[in-house]
């Protein structure tokens, strides 16, 4: 093999993950052109409407995956929460990356953190997981829908439409706006989705030979953790609609896993944690995933628009 094409999303950090792959994929392998396809997904066109009302996150994929295969591209990168948690057959992941800081950043001009907020303060996100938990812990905060790129949510709170705003931190720090931070909420606090802060190679199932040069950048302890965080999203239905945060730490070969299931309005929820092998993290998540049912989860579920 000669060239390898990475399909990607044109926003600037779907292009910064890229362009980090590609920069890997060079160093590991100086005899192989490394190029970028970059692509303009549904996801990224359609901005009026909340991503659990248009199809979830699946739609910043799907455009990729029709290029691996149509042959256009031999690899995708994804941010790892917006992997749907069952790929079409023919597809598989085989790379999970070392993972940045999966926690969600509190964003805002002329507040600290989210408790410094007064009621009646707008926090913007896109995401039901935060919106969840910011109102479970903060009823007396406003909760607004805010979509676009990191750039646009940016603009929006310079301009003053919000008060403050929840972003990845992990997307902040890889584009060099790690000063835009103005505090962490911890892991207990906003329980991360499931596989924050990881990235994530797709490939065509039948492309051994593609999963032979990528295998140097997967990183076993990263893939362990998301790989229960997503047996939880899985087993309960996680996709958009579902408001669910699962997020996993590995001491000692064992991984801790703490999760959680609540209404879009934060009533309802439900919270736990479990332990068990690193070596089978899909036991791990299922574990957590049946304590959370035991409690009730499935009741909320049901509940949730389709």
């Amino acid at each position: 093999m000669q060239t390898l094409t990475i399909a990607s999303r044109e926003s600037a950090l779907a292009m910064w993950q890229a362009e980090h792959i590609r920069d890997r994929l060079r160093a590991l392998h100086p005899g192989i052109t490394v190029e970028i396809l970059g692509m303009t997904t549904r996801g990224d066109q359609i901005l009026d409407v909340t991503l659990s009302k248009i199809g979830g996150k699946g739609l910043f994929v799907k455009e990729l995956e029709v290029a691996l295969e149509a042959g256009q591209a031999d690899l995708a990168v994804h941010s790892m929460k917006d992997v749907p948690m069952q790929l079409p057959p023919g597809f598989e992941l085989a790379v999970i990356g070392e993972r940045e800081d999966p926690r969600d950043a509190f964003v805002s001009i002329q507040y600290d953190k989210l408790s410094d907020l007064p009621p009646g303060a707008v926090v913007g996100t896109s995401s039901l997981r935060r919106e969840a938990q910011l109102r479970a812990r903060y009823p007396h905060l406003v909760v607004k829908p805010l979509r676009g790129n990191v750039g646009t949510r940016l603009k929006k709170l310079d301009e003053g439409q919000f008060d403050a705003i929840l972003l990845a931190a992990a997307g902040l720090k890889r584009l060099g706006l790690g000063n835009r931070i103005k505090s962490l909420l911890s892991v207990e606090d906003s329980i991360p989705a499931a596989g924050q802060g990881a990235l994530g190679i797709e490939i065509r199932s039948d492309r051994p030979d593609v999963a032979a040069l990528l295998a140097d950048l997967n990183h076993p302890r990263t893939a362990a953790c998301v790989r229960a965080e997503r047996q939880v999203s899985r087993v309960l239905g996680g996709s958009c609609q579902v408001p669910l945060g699962a997020h996993a730490t590995m001491e000692n070969g064992s991984l801790h896993l703490a999760g959680f299931v609540a209404h879009p309005d934060g009533s309802g929820f439900i919270h736990d944690v479990t332990v068990g092998d690193a070596a089978d993290p899909e036991a791990v998540g299922q574990a957590l995933a049946d304590k959370l049912l035991a409690q009730g989860a499935r009741t909320i579920l049901d509940a949730l628009p389709q």
